[in-house]
């Protein structure tokens, strides 16, 4: 069983040795939102108008309210733009951000394993990987998405039970959406609550570094990005011993005695 001081010392043995190769990776992670604690849902902060009248500067009268054809077309315009704004953000967290996502995981994964290379970021842009690490990203995502929409514990729970899924698309992208989901979810069973408190254990680090404007915490991800592949490896080890999955279905050279 993992303990937070075993994953934490393993993460800062990684960090000391290539620091700043892991603060460039985390800050495209961060941009992702993968990977860190799901405590950033939305909220909705636009402020509420109260009445119908607006004065009009020297027209000696209040406008009432009426739209005319002007406003009218004004209006769905701005409507358009922003239908088109909103699925261009969609379209760029899909078809970007999700590979990216799961590059920068396999680039924590692989360093927690001695091999720092930068290349990794790309690893799930690579050809015969992109398809199929989009495909599974989306589908991770809907599903915490519905279940974030049913209730908070209830979405967050998933969200924990899912997290894995990035890490094991990166090990085999073709292992199926279904699978990365299901093997994600057996892979944290029973995890799930001291998970939770890891994420918990790095609130003091975040504290400190929102002391510095908000500019410190972004020194900390590194060790958040790289205590979560720890336990990945931790949690992708047990799964092989209790044959939860086989080495060959993670794509893992077969272990000779």
């Amino acid at each position: 069983m993992w303990t937070r001081a075993e994953l934490k010392a393993r993460a800062k043995s990684v960090l000391s040795t290539s620091y700043w190769k892991a603060f460039l990776v985390s800050l495209l992670l961060a941009i992702t939102g993968e990977g860190l604690p799901s405590c950033a849902l939305n909220s909705s902060n636009g402020r509420q108008h109260s009445g119908a009248t607006i004065s009009t500067p020297g027209l000696g009268h209040e406008w009432s309210g009426d739209w005319g054809p002007a406003m009218i077309a004004i209006a769905a315009v701005a409507i358009f733009v922003g239908i088109v704004v909103a699925l261009a953000v969609v379209a760029f967290r899909i078809f970007v951000l999700s590979p990216l996502a799961v590059g920068g995981q396999q680039y924590f994964k692989q360093a927690a394993q001695e091999d720092v290379n930068m290349n990794h970021l790309g690893h799930g842009f690579a050809r015969g990987h992109y398809k199929a690490v989009v495909k599974g990203m989306i589908w991770k995502d809907f599903l915490n998405f519905l279940w974030f929409l049913l209730l908070i514990i209830p979405g967050y729970v998933k969200y924990y039970a899912y997290s894995m899924v990035p890490f094991i698309l990166a090990e085999n992208p073709g292992i199926g959406t279904k699978r990365a989901v299901e093997l994600s979810n057996r892979m944290t069973r029973g995890h799930k609550w001291r998970m939770f408190v890891l994420d918990l254990s790095f609130i003091g680090w975040y504290l400190l570094g929102a002391l510095a404007l908000g500019i410190g915490i972004l020194f900390v991800l590194p060790y958040v990005y790289s205590t979560k592949a720890e336990l990945y490896l931790v949690l992708r080890q047990q799964a092989l011993q209790e044959g939860i999955c086989s080495r060959a279905e993670l794509n893992l050279p077969e272990l000779f005695e």
